[in-house]
């Protein structure tokens, strides 16, 4: 285990050099200038020069990317070039914001897929299966942004049972967190089907039921567990997704988390915090699928970390 954790450790700090030197040199190979962002259209050429100068952008790209990197080292993310102010404290401000939306997201996603998928798998070629999977088939393709104004328009407008938009309470949670869950239960609903068929029709699952097992324990003692881990890999995944942040949700529901801070700082060609929402967001992802490998054995104790 301890070896597992050290040997992922160095991977993930390979990652994280890895996308930061990817991200740093895509950011600067754009046509967009952040001096001129910042200096306006009618400012002068030596107006531009001095801004940056100010920024350092004048200096070649591999000594730009090693103060950078040295920077990174201390703890340091750079400090936003439009709002003046340390990226760390702006990712700091929305990352409660962000993590209440990701753990209301996939708790959402995945107990939708994770009964979808069961009920599927055990009814499988009946209306209950072909029902469920267009479902799925239709969550899955559904545009973020139509789900997110129809659960609105039903749910906040017609009903007024949830709040617009806003940040702050458990009902302003439940319309981003489900719209996320719908789109995401899709792709559960169908590895957990398809799981579950190939478990039930192994030898053990047969032999329990030659011993007069009932089906409810079948599912939910022998086949469940083992069909359970692939989506255990893709919830170490959909953290770092939640964790960059999902702008079309967060823009229609006014969520004041890290992808609205990534999305404005895109139009503002303000890297430093575009750097900043990039490693956090990598680095969720080595997270999760560390705690993906860590949680697996818990679950099958055939695994074993190594």
């Amino acid at each position: 285990m301890l070896f597992l954790i050290l040997r992922r450790l160095v991977q993930a700090a390979l990652i994280l050099l890895g996308v930061a030197a990817i991200t740093f040199v895509l950011l600067y190979a754009l046509p967009a200038d952040p001096a001129r962002m910042l200096a306006g259209r009618s400012a002068t050429a030596q107006t531009v020069a001095n801004i940056r100068h100010e920024l350092g952008l004048d200096q070649p790209l591999l000594t730009q990317f090693w103060s950078y990197l040295l920077h990174l080292l201390s703890g340091n993310l750079g400090r936003s070039y439009a709002q003046k102010t340390e990226v760390w404290t702006l990712l700091a401000a929305r990352l409660p914001a962000t993590l209440t939306l990701m753990l209301a997201g996939i708790l959402v996603e995945v107990v939708l897929g994770l009964v979808l998928g069961t009920v599927a798998a055990v009814r499988r070629g009946q209306a209950v299966d072909r029902l469920v999977m267009m479902a799925s088939f239709v969550g899955v393709s559904a545009p973020q942004f139509v789900v997110a104004l129809l659960l609105l328009y039903v749910f906040a407008v017609t009903l007024g049972w949830f709040p617009m938009s806003g940040y702050g309470t458990i009902a302003h949670v439940v319309l981003p967190a489900t719209t996320l869950g719908v789109l995401g239960a899709g792709w559960y609903a169908r590895m957990v089907r398809s799981a579950m068929i190939d478990v039930l029709n192994q030898d053990y699952v047969r032999t329990a039921r030659a011993k007069g097992l009932s089906s409810r324990r079948i599912v939910l003692r022998h086949a469940l567990p083992n069909a359970i881990l692939p989506i255990i890999a893709m919830i170490g995944i959909d953290i770092g997704q939640f964790m960059g942040g999902v702008v079309v949700v967060e823009a229609v529901y006014g969520w004041p988390g890290i992808g609205q801070l990534a999305w404005q700082a895109i139009q503002q060609v303000d890297i430093p915090i575009i750097m900043g929402v990039t490693l956090v967001s990598a680095l969720a992802i080595v997270i999760g699928n560390l705690l993906a490998d860590l949680i697996a054995p818990l679950i099958d104790p055939r695994i074993r970390t190594r």
